[in-house]
């Protein structure tokens, strides 16, 4: 899980770091052939553009160290963390709904995947089956009963007791 987040955050800073130092060097020179840079809508567009990326690469260089402090031995074996698949009985709508809790960049609420950051994500957090959960959000809150949870480990040791695939290797999600 957070090999792939880890791959796709390193290949977005490839190609912007590409774009900085090939691609706009060229377009601030040509821009700045043009004459008065007072009026220069093209260079002042090119330097804009050059100063998002920077801020980008910060941003995600930040966001990439912060993935790499990720320890394992650190997610809970039996309470709810990141990785953790959680089945919660929710009172205020009167339903059973499953949740994978997630990193940001992986969160998609429409196939169950909430972000750790999430105020649904926040309140399952180090919780246990049976736990009773409120959660707040700008909807109001909500009430919820943890009914089943299999943590990261779990699924690990799931993946690992099954064995290789038909292509022989084992194919770990996370």
């Amino acid at each position: 899980m957070t090999e792939i987040i880890k791959r796709k955050l390193q290949d977005e800073i490839n190609a912007l770091e590409h774009e900085l130092i090939h691609e706009l060097p060229k377009e601030i020179k040509k821009a700045a052939a043009l004459g008065d840079l007072s009026e220069n809508a093209e260079y002042h567009m090119a330097k804009q553009r050059q100063e998002f990326v920077k801020a980008r690469v910060r941003q995600l260089g930040k966001r990439l160290a912060d993935l790499s402090l990720i320890n394992m031995n650190n997610i809970p074996k039996d309470r709810v963390g990141l990785g953790s698949t959680v089945k919660v009985f929710d009172n205020t709508k009167n339903e059973e709904v499953e949740y994978k809790l997630v990193t940001s960049e992986e969160s998609d609420v429409v196939a169950g995947k909430i972000s750790t950051t999430s105020p649904i994500g926040r309140a399952l957090l180090n919780k246990k089956v049976g736990d009773e959960v409120i959660v707040v959000s700008p909807n109001g809150k909500r009430e919820m009963e943890i009914l089943k949870l299999s943590t990261i480990h779990d699924e690990l040791a799931a993946i690992a007791e099954a064995g290789p695939d038909e292509d022989g290797a084992k194919e770990a999600k996370i």
